[in-house]
This record gives structure tokens, sequence and C-alpha cells, in this order.
């Protein structure tokens, strides 16, 4: 069978990676991906074929919102067939969150779809932007036997690709910005690239990608410390319309034990409302009961979120909110792995 070069949609959403400095006034400026050849001319050594779409009006990753992760979705789904892999471009800021988005809305994908970004805008002398381009489009094409190598959402930044839904931004300057402290890197980019096949998900080949459109923002977020008051829980729990809660406790899924916290807890479940109990460590995992201090929490119904990032946890709670799933069963979808996300 002849190889034929693959195709990769590259799709710019925004952020520090698509800006240039104008060498007169010095102010950041959005740059032209038509261009993107002119301006970085190693791409044309990459053995693929690169073609660019850019939104309208490139977006601040401080101001992406579930509007826009289902334009990226749908920029997917139009131009699935025609491409073999596709590399988004997006803000550092909120990337690991509409990462770990697409990766719930895009059901039974089964080519890769790597976000990247940079540190520094792509027309600066010591920008990270080219390699962290270059490797992305080099992972997206990669393939064996004319399939995908990797077919999933990942993240690709400073010489590591990680599973998008395990990715949290742990710095606002260093190069090596985000960390998958819960699962191990994908791949890493060095003098060659080393796949770790071991690790990347296995798709079922023979279903069809379904697109899921449809994410409930009525939730919140709330952090535990020490002295937090009922007053404060109170509100957020009586917010109308609300329908689902992520609690980030202590270590392994650790709470308050006084009686005011708990009931509170047992009437917003009574009242329909999902109570999501994840930890505020960077790494580690939730196991509730396994401290006294959390036996009280599975009595009540309260959901594990095991070893779930929050912004995963947060992404699987809009998009399983927009699916309308029967109370019932839930807590038991909420706490399985869907797409790789927890252990």
């Amino acid at each position: 069978m002849k190889k034929t070069k693959p195709n990769i949609l590259l799709i710019y959403t925004g952020g520090t990676i698509g800006m240039v400095k104008d060498s007169k006034t010095g102010t950041l400026r959005a740059f032209d991906f038509t261009n993107l050849l002119k301006q970085i001319p190693e791409l044309q050594l990459l053995d693929c074929n690169i073609e660019t779409v850019s939104f309208e009006k490139p977006i601040d990753s401080s101001n992406m919102n579930p509007g826009y992760w289902v334009q990226i979705a749908e920029l997917i789904e139009v131009n699935y067939k025609r491409f073999d892999g596709f590399v988004v471009l997006h803000g550092s800021d909120t990337m690991s969150y509409t990462a770990s988005a697409l990766s719930f809305m895009l059901e039974n994908l089964a080519k890769p779809v790597v976000f990247t970004g940079s540190q520094l805008p792509i027309g600066d002398l010591r920008t990270d932007a080219k390699e962290n381009l270059i490797t992305s489009i080099q992972m997206a094409s990669l393939q064996h036997l004319n399939q995908p190598v990797v077919k999933e959402v990942c993240l690709y930044f400073e010489y590591k690709l990680y599973r998008a839904n395990r990715t949290t931004k742990i710095n606002a300057e260093h190069f090596k910005a985000f960390a998958s402290l819960n699962y191990p890197d994908l791949a890493e980019s060095g003098v060659h690239l080393k796949i770790n096949h071991d690790y990347l998900l296995k798709p079922n080949l023979k279903k069809s990608l379904i697109v899921h459109k449809e994410l409930d923002t009525n939730i919140a977020l709330i952090k535990i410390f020490p002295g937090i008051s009922e007053a404060v829980i109170k509100s957020i729990f009586n917010t109308p319309q609300l329908k689902g809660v992520i609690l980030e406790t202590y270590g392994a899924g650790n709470c308050s034990t006084e009686k005011w916290f708990i009931n509170l807890l047992e009437q917003t479940i009574k009242k329909g409302i999902h109570i999501i109990n994840i930890t505020q460590c960077s790494g580690g995992s939730v196991m509730m009961g396994h401290y006294e201090t959390s036996e009280n929490l599975v009595k009540i119904g309260v959901i594990s979120g095991k070893d779930i990032t929050t912004e995963a946890a947060i992404s699987k709670l809009m998009y399983m909110l927009g699916q309308n799933i029967s109370s019932k069963v839930f807590k038991t979808i909420y706490e399985t792995s869907l797409r790789g996300e927890m252990l």
C-alpha cells in the first residue's frame, strides 16, 4: 500500500503562541496564519500536508468558555474525514480546561487532537512556540500502517505529550508549564520521539465519531478551607438552577465532620444536586471512607472524583449534565473512566 502524506489541520483559537511583536511599536498583535509556512520554513520539512483555519477573532484564553469549546469541536467535526490529525493552538491559562472538555465532547475519537501553545510569542527570539508547534504537528501526523498512532485528545508542551484530561497548568513563568501528576507521559521528544504505546488510549475503531455539543454550566466549585462558613456554602448551594457542585477537599477526600456541614451536603444531594469530591492536592486520589473524616460522605451519596483533575472534573460534570443522565445512574457513570480521565 502506497504511503500517503498525512493531512493535518491547524486550528488557531488565540493565545500567546499566535502573537508577533510589532517591530516599530513593540506591541503584540495576532499572527496571520495563512503565512505560516513563510514565518516558520521548518514546517516544510515535516512529512505532512498542513492546512490552517483561525477563529475570526482570536480569543484570549482568559475569555475561553464552553461556547468556544463547541466551535472547536465543530471545526473538527466538519473536517474529520478530510484530515488525519488536528493541532489546536490555544492560550495556556485555560488550555487544560478546553482540552479536557474536548476529550468528553468527542466520543469515539480515532484521530489525534493535539493542543499546544507557548509561554512566549512566536516572533520572540527565545520563543518556545516553534518547538511546541513543530513537534505537535509531528505527533499528530505519526502513523503506523496508514493509521494514526495517537487516537485521543492530547496536550503537548515542552518536550512532553500528555493525555489532555490528565493535565494541569503548574507554572506561569517556566517553559515547562504543564504537568500530568496522576498519569504517565504519552510521549517524549528528545533526539528521537519516544512513544509510550502502553499508555495510549485504545478506542473502539468500529464506532463512528459522535460530537456532543450540549454542556450545562449550572455548576459550582468550592475549595474547602479551615474556617469556611456555613453562610458561604449555603449561599452557593442555594444558587438558582444549580445542578452540580465539585468540592475540593483535603488530602484523600477528607473534610469537616461538623454536623451543619454534613447535613447541608445531605440536604443538597436530596434536592437532586450532584456533589463530587476531588482532592485539592496536585497529585493523588480521593479514597472516601479511608479516613473517618470522609466516612459520612460515602453514606450520604457524595460522588468520588478519584484521581481526576479539577479541570477534567468540571468539564466532565458539564458534559454529563448536558446528556440528561438520570440521577439513578449519574454517580456510577461519573465514577467510571469515560476517556481515560481517572483510574
